[in-house]
């Protein structure tokens, strides 16, 4: 079994393995005609529930030939012009290489003594994404799993810093479209049901900061403590931007925490031409990016970033065996002192890859791709009587949902919307997202493939309307 670890003696097969390995996803990404190909789970789970795991192939070409039944043959990609469906984007072929490199060599980011060139490498690039937000000389960072931990950190850090003795008594104020991971953090940092307030949004679904004074207000005077006020800079549902200059004059009057979650936005972090839609967010004091859903990163790679690295040592934990004290007066630098996390990987190789092969201005151009054709998608569905869109995109993502001009009962609308999603997730010929406004069950293009074209979006949108018709008309005959 010692043949099967990867050391100087085991090279050659190593290189024969993973060779092997990636021809076949070449192959099947060459090949790849349609997103999914709309299995379901009956008809998958039986194959993977008949894999004894302990009996195996010892052979790494056929375990290549079962995964291609079990997972390459129906794997749902990313990487087709159609999936348009989640904030999932297609990856660099720089990052990938990246992702290879990290997972042979296996650094792990918590301690120097892990990682030495990997902790200077991942410290550059928190440097360099703070360099373009703007928070200044004494900011720093780390990186984190994805969106949801790095909004976490951030609020755990606003909870020490506002000083409260009376966790009851803290408040944390974000919109109505925030991310589900605020209110999560707030429960796993020990804070009431109440403790998140929901400010109102504009018809653009950005924060309403009348309607944030007002409740800023309202805490002072009923002695609450607000300890951070999120600020979106790409909601998930709508891709809208709260406005940052705005909020930001209200978090200094009040003194309050602003964090921002540009998990999806921060790709305007190296746009050539919308960068101005993130002005305000250099007033922050910690910000969520997610490199792996802008940056055209594979999952993960991700980041929270503090205009104060002081605020970090909310996070620092002294372990004898892996960064004790005597190590900060040694200047040893320890990536865990500023993480949630211990052991984690070198998910910063990936971006620095891309970096120095494509440079900056190379993925914010592809970001400025998908952002032009929203606008060319949201041109198409205002345009076409045939649905309702909700809001002119700030980012890449478009809410909309089919409405007949025979049917007016909202709950039938309801119901063909969501069959025309369902049906066209089981044909594969689409994959495209759902959710609710109002409400209303609406449909959703995340567009984050410059691959994806106009073409693309108004042929979907005839197979959408075209399954949601086939429902009505199946209603109308069960009617009768």
């Amino acid at each position: 079994m010692r043949s099967h670890l990867l050391n100087d003696t085991t090279a050659e097969q190593y290189r024969r393995s993973v060779t092997e390995g990636v021809e076949r996803v070449a192959a099947k990404l060459a090949t790849t005609d349609r997103p999914f190909t709309g299995v379901t789970v009956d008809a998958l789970s039986p194959r993977i529930d008949a894999i004894d795991l302990d009996r195996p192939l010892h052979d790494t070409t056929a375990v290549l030939d079962e995964l291609e039944e079990v997972y390459l043959r129906d794997a749902i990609y990313f990487h087709h012009p159609r999936y348009l469906a989640h904030l999932n984007c297609p990856v660099v072929i720089p990052a990938v290489l990246g992702e290879a490199v990290l997972s042979a060599v296996n650094s792990s980011l918590d301690t120097w003594d892990q990682s030495a060139g990997g902790t200077l490498i991942e410290r550059k690039l928190i440097d360099w994404t703070t360099g373009r937000i703007g928070l200044g000389p004494a900011a720093d960072g780390v990186f984190t799993s994805g969106g949801t931990q790095s909004n976490l950190q951030a609020l755990l850090l606003a909870r020490e810093e506002a000083k409260s003795n009376d966790l009851g008594k803290l408040r944390i104020l974000a919109s109505e479209v925030s991310h589900f991971s605020v209110k999560k953090s707030a429960k796993l940092l020990g804070l009431g049901q109440d403790s998140v307030i929901a400010i109102p949004v504009d018809h653009d679904k950005r924060m309403q900061t009348v309607a944030l004074a007002r409740e800023l207000e309202r805490c002072a005077q009923d002695g609450l403590v607000p300890m951070a006020v999120v600020a979106t800079a790409g909601t998930t549902d709508f891709g809208s931007i709260d406005p940052l200059p705005e909020i930001a004059e209200l978090c200094a009057q009040y003194g309050v925490w602003m964090h921002v979650d540009a998990a999806y936005g921060c790709g305007l972090l190296a746009s050539l031409k919308y960068r101005d839609r993130l002005a305000g967010i250099e007033r922050a004091d910690s910000v969520t990016v997610d490199y792996h859903k802008s940056f055209f990163q594979p999952v993960s790679s991700s980041a929270v970033l503090v205009r104060d690295a002081a605020t970090l040592r909310h996070a620092t934990y002294h372990a004898e065996y892996l960064n004790p004290r005597r190590m900060v007066q040694e200047r040893i630098p320890n990536q865990v002192d500023k993480s949630l996390q211990t052991t984690r990987r070198f998910d910063a190789l990936k971006l620095w890859m891309t970096l120095r092969v494509m440079g900056a201005d190379g993925i914010g151009q592809l970001f400025d791709e998908v952002c032009e054709l929203a606008a060319e998608g949201w041109a198409l569905l205002a345009a076409d009587p045939r649905f309702d869109v909700v809001v002119r995109p700030s980012l890449s993502t478009l809410v909309f949902r089919y409405v007949p001009a025979a049917v007016t009962d909202p709950a039938e609308i309801d119901r063909a919307n969501l069959y025309a999603r369902k049906a066209l997730f089981a044909s594969g010929d689409a994959v495209v997202a759902g959710t609710k406004v109002a409400g209303r069950h609406y449909l959703k293009f995340t567009l984050l493939n410059p691959e994806t074209k106009a073409s693309d979006i108004a042929a979907v949108l005839d197979l959408i309307a075209g399954h949601a018709e086939q429902y009505l008309g199946e209603s109308l005959d069960r009617a009768s």
